[in-house]
This record gives C-alpha cells, sequence and structure tokens, in this order.
C-alpha cells in the first residue's frame, strides 16, 4: 500500500481505470492527487501564425484541461483541492510534481504500440527515467 499516489491521466474515458487502480492500492483514497499535463501547443501545423496567438491557443486548452480534470475527480469522488493541471512535458512534469508533493508511487495509464513501448507506453517509458518513486502502469488498450 502507498500513502499519497499521484494519478496521471490523459483525460480519456480510460482515466477512470487508472483511477480505480490507485484508489486500490491507496492505504488512504482521499489523499490521491491526479495530474493531467497539457504539453505546448504545436506551432508546426500549416496556418498563418500572424494570424493565430499560439499563447491564448495553450491557455485555452490548459483551461479545458483543468474543467475536464475537475469533472473526472467529480465523477470518481477524489478532492478537487488535490488536482494539478500543469503545462509543459508529462515526462519531466509528472515526476517533479511527484516529488514536490512527496508521492510515494506514480499511476499512470498506458495504451502500448510496438517493441518496448508495446508493454510501457512512450509517455511512461520517458517517466520512469526520471521519478523517484515507484511507477505502476495501468494497462488501458481495446481488447
Amino acid at each position: 500500500m502507498y500513502d499519497k499516489i499521484l494519478v496521471a491521466v490523459d483525460l480519456s474515458d480510460d482515466s477512470h481505470k487508472v483511477i480505480a487502480t490507485a484508489v486500490r492500492l491507496a492505504e488512504d483514497p482521499a489523499k490521491l492527487c491526479l495530474v493531467h499535463v497539457v504539453e505546448p501547443v504545436a506551432a508546426a501545423y500549416s496556418m498563418d501564425l500572424y494570424a493565430v496567438n499560439i499563447n491564448e491557443l495553450h491557455e485555452e486548452a490548459v483551461a479545458y484541461a483543468a474543467e475536464r480534470l475537475r469533472k473526472i475527480a467529480r465523477e470518481d469522488g477524489l478532492r478537487e483541492d488535490r488536482i494539478y493541471t500543469l503545462p509543459g512535458s508529462p515526462a519531466t512534469e509528472v515526476p517533479n510534481l511527484a516529488e514536490e508533493i512527496e508521492a510515494d508511487a506514480i499511476v499512470i495509464g498506458s495504451h502500448g504500440h510496438s517493441g518496448w513501448k508495446a508493454l510501457i507506453g512512450s509517455t511512461a517509458m520517458k517517466l520512469l527515467h526520471h521519478a523517484k518513486c515507484d511507477v505502476l502502469t495501468v494497462h488501458v488498450c481495446c481488447d
């Protein structure tokens, strides 16, 4: 059992499966923390960059993600004061937050595709290299 678990989700319907696994692992589910990391809005699309405010798009993406994360937390009975929406890369931001909040473990979903990625998933694989606590991946790929 773990005292404090950081649950990293991608905001998909699979998030509920990842959270349910973390709840089963937690000594006290009230201590679960939930995080979603919003990666920077890519500017590499074929659009007129002069007509698009990338910062504004990113702020909108973060606001949308924060609202979606609050909804997921409510649906799964998690405390809204223990949710985090962060900008950046999940591979570095999730382990940094885990260290900051003194999490004993990180739980993350994994879709997996090919090679090592089939076993773990590319985001989870990168996260493993940065984490200073246990990391559990939950297989969420379709059957």
